[in-house]
């Protein structure tokens, strides 16, 4: 399973917190004179990856609920795609973007436990953009896995702050990765995040080089957390405009996804703004769209299907790009496309090389965004959740049940034409089946790879309790495991087990972060591998408040969080190796073992 290309160089020069009036140091504005024939020979990308939220969740779509002027304005001033397809939840759209393949190709079938890492050999536009000289950065929610080769350090960004899980249980100075070392959030996670890349901006234009940075918000994803200027516009708004299905609405967490739009547009604008100061605007390709359909029922423009779905609206996502003076203004592009050809048309923007190690399922969108009415052939975009699949022309959509739809004449998917439309039916059919072909040819997966431990000498490997399995009558905070934690261990025959292959033979250092109440403090725990044990007590009780709740506007289905701390528990010697690695009690003096959340294992030797 090794990754045979050379894992990125893991830099750190984000220490310090910049905002809009910042800063002393900052360089001289660059001249936004040049004329428009001009070419930038290493555009910078800004990438804006929205989380959760629907094609139908921006002003310039026509919700008047909201008002979101700074991705309209995007709009306004670059190229508007209206029939943009990314997956129907979250971690697919991330691989199909980061690799310009469709998402089932690279193994990633899911949003948690594993399924939502791609395999180890894909090659990502990260990659691409870091071998051509630019400085590579990525501010936020990965969710393409956790563990070396998957970590963003290894898929070629030098600088990552954020977090590497499908969702995060607290928006408010929350645990986060810092190139692969846990820190302290500042401030609401949207802001944060964008501050990071700011400061990361503005450092590479200090040092003139080229720059990628991609920011995937994890809002509007839940917990539906918002700042109260935000929430406050909403908690009390008669909305206008509702979905098809009015009575299905909730409408807490409508207005809180409302609100927490109309707060990424603010950080977008910060970003803008940021590109102006520093002279740069000209020179810097700015990209936006989300990973999935709403995460909730609201306006989405009559489409049917939400996330989760693979109707129109459940993996429509609005997608807008600006290049001044490069790419026309206003422009709007009807023709499909999808998240998978972004890697490709970037490329093809900057004119860097791809030497990518498989093929890719994208193409470059570039004359589309020239010449709209572009001698452009018919193609098919198929998307798919699990082992369903739904496939989109330009005229038709096949749906995962065989049923044709007209999202000319029908957009909203109310009248199945397949019997009227035999011959078309017939044709997409076959074309579903010539993908599942191509993309399973052995069937449908049972995703059965490990979790690699010192991958291609990895010093540090984290393994959470969304990768592992809990045995007896250990209990997970919630069934979402993305966020969650291992609670009710009350006895010596339970036990957590990861399925792990060591990749790098050497002594490791174990580290847990759990909780535990001074009157459960005392049990003896032993991590075990392949005939390797190492033993350790829990001696220091440590029993904080789970918090969440006093913050969210909505009611959540997500785990509450607390904080965990780190506690040593030894060093032990691992052979490389497949297979369980397993935590388990020898001693339990009081009423439980611990509430745990997360293992570390450092390589030191």
């Amino acid at each position: 399973m090794k990754y045979t290309l050379a894992l990125g160089l893991l830099v750190g020069i984000l220490n310090g917190n910049l905002s809009e009036a910042e800063n002393k140091n900052a360089p001289a504005k660059k001249s936004q004179s040049r004329s428009a024939s001009e070419t930038t020979a290493h555009p910078n990308i800004v990438i804006f990856l929205a989380d959760d939220q629907g094609w139908g969740d921006l002003s310039h779509n026509g919700n008047t609920n909201l008002h979101t002027p700074n991705v309209d304005s995007l709009a306004k001033e670059g190229v508007k795609f209206n029939r943009f397809y990314v997956g129907a939840v979250c971690a697919p759209t991330r691989a199909a973007f980061l690799t310009g393949r469709y998402h089932a190709r690279t193994g990633t079938t899911g949003v948690s436990t594993g399924q939502e890492r791609f395999n180890s050999d894909e090659y990502t536009i990260a990659q691409a953009f870091k071998a051509a000289g630019y400085a590579t950065g990525a501010f936020g929610k990965w969710h393409n896995g956790t563990q070396y080769p998957n970590h963003p350090n290894a898929k070629g960004f030098d600088e990552y702050y954020g977090f590497t899980s499908g969702h995060w249980g607290h928006y408010f100075s929350p645990m986060l990765d810092h190139n692969g070392t846990f820190v302290k959030g500042n401030g609401y996670i949207t802001d944060d995040l964008t501050t990071k890349a700011m400061a990361f901006i503005q450092q590479q234009v200090q040092n003139d080089k080229p720059f990628f940075a991609y920011i995937p918000y994890c809002t509007p994803h839940s917990p539906m957390q918002v700042p109260d200027q935000y929430w406050d516009r909403f908690k009390d708004k008669q909305l206008k405009l509702h979905n098809r299905e009015p009575d299905r609405e909730q409408p807490d967490h409508l207005r809180a996804a409302l609100a927490m739009c109309e707060n990424v547009d603010w950080n977008v604008g910060r970003v803008l703004e940021k590109l102006n100061s520093l002279g740069i605007t000209d020179d810097t390709i700015v990209i936006y769209f989300s990973d999935n359909g709403p995460n909730g029922v609201r306006w989405n423009g009559d489409m049917k299907g939400k996330k989760g779905s693979l109707d129109e609206g459940g993996v429509r996502s609005p997608f807008v790009i600006r290049w001044p003076g490069h790419l026309p203004a206003g422009r709007e592009v009807n023709q499909i496309a999808g998240a998978i050809d972004l890697l490709p048309t970037l490329t093809d923007l900057a004119g860097i090389q791809r030497p990518e190690p498989k093929p890719i399922d994208g193409v470059s969108l570039k004359p589309l965004m020239l010449n709209s009415r572009a001698d452009w052939p018919e193609r098919m975009i198929f998307s798919s959740l699990r082992n369903r699949v739904s496939v989109r022309t330009d005229q038709y959509r096949l749906s995962r049940k065989g049923e044709l739809y007209d999202m000319h004449a029908d957009p909203g998917q109310r009248k199945n034409i397949a019997k009227q439309k035999p011959e078309i039916t017939a044709k997409l059919q076959q074309a579903v089946a010539d993908w599942r072909q191509s993309v399973w040819p052995n069937g449908y997966p049972e995703d059965k790879r490990p979790f690699l431990i010192g991958y291609d000498g990895a010093r540090s490997t984290q393994l959470p309790v969304r990768d592992a399995v809990s045995h007896g009558e250990i209990k997970r905070s919630s069934r979402h495991p993305n966020c969650s934690y291992f609670y009710h261990w009350t006895s010596t025959s339970d036990s957590i087990t990861w399925n792990a292959e060591v990749d790098a033979a050497g002594v490791y250092e174990a580290i847990l972060y759990y909780t535990c109440p001074q009157a459960d403090i005392g049990s003896t725990v032993e991590l075990s591998f392949n005939g390797s044990k190492l033993q350790g007590q829990i001696t220091q009780p440590h029993d904080p408040p789970l918090v969440g709740e006093a913050q969210d506007r909505a009611v959540r289905s997500e785990s509450f969080v607390k904080e965990f701390i780190p506690m040593t528990l030894g060093k032990i010697t691992l052979s490389k190796g497949t297979g369980p690695l397993t935590l388990r009690a020898l001693e339990i003096p009081g009423s439980q073992v611990m509430d745990f959340r997360l293992l570390i294992l450092n390589r030191i030797k």
